[in-house]
């Protein structure tokens, strides 16, 4: 499969990556700084481009299978628009280059997740340091589930730099459910599942152990 990769520098879209390589994919990896992909083998490339940038992100699609999305942001008081309008980007580009299969991590607190991960996260840290991030990371959600897409959001619990271990609970129905941590690398693990075979399309689960 022919894979591209959106913020594959590091976290997860870095564990994509290595992950995929070893299932012998063909990896585009795109971010706006490259680096610590030295140990990354395989049939891959590597571009620099930002996600906010229509024409670097239009100019990597041609010939793709599918395309991941997972970028991150620093927290700020200020308005977030790299979610919504990059992903507005790159749904235009995949309709240009007739490229249906998605993939994007957005979070616990998103959407119908929110409320879900614990008193502390979702009555301080979510409101007061996330706040703007989850803002536009609905607004992102909102634009994937329009986008006439095969798509599939992945909301990840508490993230660690734990091993893949391929053990994970994968949640579509939140009812009493407290969000608790999850790897990273057992993120990357799920979204190649998906993409080996998808279980979870046009659905939003929640991941975590």
């Amino acid at each position: 499969m022919r894979l591209l990769v959106i913020g594959a520098s590091r976290g997860i879209g870095l564990e994509v990556v290595r992950q995929a390589l070893q299932q012998q994919h063909q990896v585009t990896a795109c971010a706006r700084r490259i680096g610590r992909m030295e140990d990354c083998q395989g049939a891959l490339t590597v571009n620099r481009a930002d996600i906010l940038d229509f024409f670097s992100v239009q100019r990597l699609m041609p010939g793709q299978d599918a395309v991941v999305i997972c970028i991150g942001a620093l927290p700020s008081f200020d308005k977030v628009r790299c979610f919504s309008e990059g992903t507005r980007n790159v749904i235009d580009a995949m309709h240009a280059a007739h490229v249906k299969r998605l993939l994007v991590v957005t979070g616990i607190g998103a959407g119908d997740s929110r409320g879900h991960g614990g008193w502390l996260y979702d009555r301080l840290f979510h409101p007061f340091v996330l706040g703007t991030i989850y803002k536009d990371k609905d607004r992102q959600e909102y634009l994937v589930r329009r986008s006439n897409l095969d798509w599939t959001i992945i909301r990840p619990g508490f993230l660690t730099h734990g091993p893949r271990t391929g053990q994970y609970r994968v949640l579509t129905d939140l009812d009493g459910i407290r969000c608790g941590k999850i790897a990273r690398a057992d993120v990357a693990h799920f979204i190649l599942q998906e993409l080996n075979g998808p279980g979870y399309r046009h659905q939003a689960p929640l991941i975590c152990y």
